[in-house]
């Protein structure tokens, strides 16, 4: 039998990383239990998580939890700032860097043998560094396949580093809980629960036509691939985002939201999204609508456009017509969260746009470039809908670039 390649995939994952970045900046903060954001929670410093809170808490919940919670509000520019150190450290170590949050990446460190040393070198030495300059604690997993490296940092936290061995792999990964696999949420945890498995290495030994008969077809292939050791895919650098969205939690359940109020987060929702794809020169052709209920079910609505277009009105009519639709289950089970995704994207400089029938279609191109233009210069908030005055529509929370399309080789 053929050996397996080493392990010199490194997931690095700053601990906390909001939470983190304030008890740096104020040393009052150092040790305390730390939540940032107040309505919901953005972060929790491990102080707090050991209190039970947890990110996209309600702030009511997280304080009763946790009543000597010091709350601060989010500094989105000092989150983004540091990203920006760390990803130059993690680009000084290997040019091999998949970006995965402002907070995470994996890099692929197998060539850098010769040069720097064994994998186990390069992510403490990163470690290091990371501490040392930002002043951060990062956890590093190393592995052979990016699936399992990212498994190895989250049960390293905080603060750690653990390396999974090409021959120790099922013993790492066959006893964890099956919420740890990729993809795995509440619901689908329940559904496999429900089959007597609870654990990756249960589900590992159940057949792949039985898992896709529980969670479907394509949730049953990934997840069986994943608990057996398949995940050939590799660091991919400069990968452009497939999709763009944004949500918004819109308060407890049992309080009623009328259809007006939920039309207005929707706008304020694309209108968001719809200048992330222009800022990136990206178009795109599929809307999704994601609901959650009272119940804390959740539920997704989607639409395909004929032609791939990156304009506010034409994906804010979309989105209207799918609340529409969902209206009479949304005043059935309540509605606790909203969030849109715009998907199917391809680069907008590439692609043949459709010729505008209408002179509306020309205002609303020249619209949303005057509008982004003013956003740009002035901030988010410097225009806005007048249905949206004095309503929230939730923070916007950093992300990392969208990379440009790579260079045309002559």
């Amino acid at each position: 039998m053929a050996s397996r390649p080493e392990a010199s995939i490194l997931h690095a994952d700053l601990d906390s990383f909001f939470a983190s970045v304030e008890q740096r900046d104020d040393p009052r903060l150092r040790n305390r239990a730390v939540i940032v954001g107040g309505g919901v929670v953005l972060a929790a410093s491990y102080e707090a998580k050991a209190f039970g809170v947890r990110s996209a808490m309600g702030g009511r919940e997280a304080s009763r939890l946790c009543p000597d919670a010091i709350v601060v509000p989010p500094r989105f520019s000092a989150y983004v700032e540091a990203s920006k150190q760390v990803f130059a450290i993690f680009e000084d170590t290997t040019p091999l860097v998949e970006g995965i949050s402002i907070d995470e990446a994996f890099l692929d460190v197998g060539g850098l043998r010769r040069l720097v040393g064994p994998p186990e070198q390069i992510g403490s030495d990163l470690r290091s560094r990371v501490r040392d300059e930002v002043g951060l604690p990062i956890s590093v997993g190393i592995a052979r396949t990016k699936y399992l490296a990212k498994v190895a940092s989250a049960v390293s936290k905080p603060d750690g580093l653990l390396t999974v061995p090409p021959d120790g792999e099922e013993a790492f990964l066959h006893p964890l809980p099956i919420e740890r696999l990729w993809g795995v949420g509440a619901v689908t945890a329940a559904k496999l629960h429900a089959e007597g498995i609870r654990s990756i290495g249960e589900l590992a030994a159940r057949e792949q036509v039985e898992l896709s008969a529980t969670v479907g077809k394509a949730a049953g292939r990934h997840l069986w691939a994943l608990a057996n050791l398949l995940d050939p895919r590799p660091v991919e650098v400069g990968r452009r985002r497939r999709s763009i969205g944004s949500q918004c939690a819109i308060g407890r359940p049992g309080r009623p939201k009328s259809r007006g109020d939920l039309e207005a987060l929707l706008a304020g929702l694309v209108d968001r999204v719809a200048r992330r794809l222009r800022a990136g020169e990206r178009i795109g052709q599929t809307f999704t609508l994601r609901l959650r209920f009272d119940d804390f079910s959740r539920a997704t609505r989607s639409a395909t456009l004929a032609h791939s277009t990156a304009t506010t009105a034409t994906w804010l009519e979309t989105g209207r017509r799918l609340l529409a639709t969902s209206w009479p289950l949304i005043e059935e089970r309540g509605c606790t969260l909203l969030g849109v995704t715009i998907s199917g994207l391809v680069d907008g400089r590439s692609q043949q746009l459709e010729l505008p029938l209408f002179p509306d279609t020309v205002h609303e191109h020249g619209l949303d470039a005057a509008l982004d233009r003013v956003r740009e210069r002035f901030g988010s908030a410097s225009v806005t809908r007048a249905v949206l005055v004095g309503r929230r529509t939730g923070l916007e929370m950093p992300t990392l670039p969208d990379p440009g399309p790579p260079t045309p080789v002559p």
